[in-house]
């Protein structure tokens, strides 16, 4: 028996003919830049997320690099991002010459501490970026009211939720990275939705600015040799566009099935003192990217190493918050500043979820984990 985090190999069995169709059309087409299956997916996926537009895009980081330039913002704006991400969701801002200012999150849903965002607005804050992290939306009810009173962009980063719900007070659902004014999402292979490369996306419902952020992945083009604004080079080639079409149609049914293994974890892990299960909001479904503990008592590094000795794989998502990185630091901001982020940092440890699990394997994970605890 080998556990693994992800099971891309079970996967691709199950779906096999499907894929092996899909790239065999890319090979005989030989189309492999913009051919029609990229449209084909982003309109489809367009159609998933009930969203007037889905750009394509070369990585999630792209993604977001792309929204913020399509943004307009200028160096020595200000975007407000949670400290508990990948640095990714920040990487971009300090690239654009933009300047990140981080907010603390909340220990129950890992994600940005809504009722700390006011107190971080000045008169040269243009975003906020909330990440939808492990699986579940963000607090975004509150979050976009916040942003209409103070007339703030927000950009969702949605590369570990696609497919999650989000339910407003009066009822209304959204797709997770469809609620703000752009989301953007990575089909990274071990994401929900993933590809066989990199590949990316952007979600938007503005057609003006949706007309923009296509240009700027496009060197800044709509017309070819005709460059209206600077951009890049952003593309998701052919065969991943024709990979992620095969599998959209199954993310529900992946999404479902990491649910399934999730509850698994809580009615086998309940009764074990130490450990915090993963908390789910009541405003937003969970689609499972990551099945994320958290081990009490200065016992996450020692539990990470006995289930290694044990040939079980897990991973700290994430060991350092942003503020404590050597590239993010700056005076005033040193260890204490964000308390609950640097308590999950010590303690957050996220286990093997797939949507091949087997039962034999999770049964094995949660005895290893009571053995450590009952020693």
């Amino acid at each position: 028996m080998k556990i693994t985090m992800v099971d891309l190999h079970g996967q691709y069995e199950r779906i096999r003919e499907e894929i092996n169709n899909a790239i065999q059309e890319v090979l005989d087409s030989t189309a492999f830049i913009n051919g029609p299956q990229v449209k084909t997916f982003a309109q489809h996926l367009a159609e998933y997320n009930q969203v007037e537009h889905v750009i394509p895009c070369a990585n999630g980081t792209d993604a977001l690099q792309i929204a913020l330039m399509a943004l307009g913002l200028q160096p020595g704006d200000e975007v407000i991002v949670p400290v508990h991400t990948y640095v990714a969701t920040a990487e971009v801002i300090a690239l654009l010459r933009l300047k990140p200012i981080f907010v603390d999150c909340v220990a129950d849903r890992f994600t940005i501490d809504v009722t700390k965002i006011e107190e971080k607005i000045t008169s040269r804050t243009k975003a906020i970026v909330p990440v939808h992290l492990y699986g579940q939306c963000a607090d975004m009810e509150p979050l976009m009211d916040i942003a209409r009173r103070h007339n703030l962009y927000v950009v969702e980063d949605t590369a570990q939720a696609i497919g999650a719900i989000y339910t407003f007070s009066n009822g209304v659902t959204q797709k997770a990275g469809c609620i703000g004014d752009i989301g953007t999402t990575s089909f990274f292979p071990s994401k929900n939705l993933g590809c066989y490369g990199d590949g990316g996306a952007l979600f938007i419902r503005n057609h003006e600015l949706a007309e923009r952020a296509r240009m700027i992945a496009n060197h800044g083009q709509k017309i070819k040799y005709h460059h209206r604004v600077v951009g890049c080079n952003s593309r998701l080639d052919t065969l991943q566009a024709a990979i992620l079409d095969v599998k959209l149609k199954y993310l529900d049914e992946y999404s479902a099935a990491r649910n399934e293994v999730a509850a698994r974890y809580d009615n086998g892990l309940a009764a074990v003192k130490g450990i915090i299960l993963p908390q789910r909001a009541d405003n937003s479904t969970h689609v499972f990217h990551q099945y994320t503990i958290q081990v009490g008592n200065h016992l996450r590094d020692e539990l990470k190493s006995f289930l290694a000795e044990h040939d079980i794989p897990s991973m700290i998502y994430y060991p350092i918050p942003l503020h404590l990185q050597e590239a993010y630091a700056k005076e005033g901001q040193g260890k204490g500043t964000f308390p609950i982020a640097e308590q999950l940092s010590e303690e957050v440890l996220s286990l093997p979820i797939h949507t091949e699990m087997k039962m034999e394997e999770q049964e094995y994970i949660i005895k290893q984990i009571h053995a450590f605890f009952n020693r």
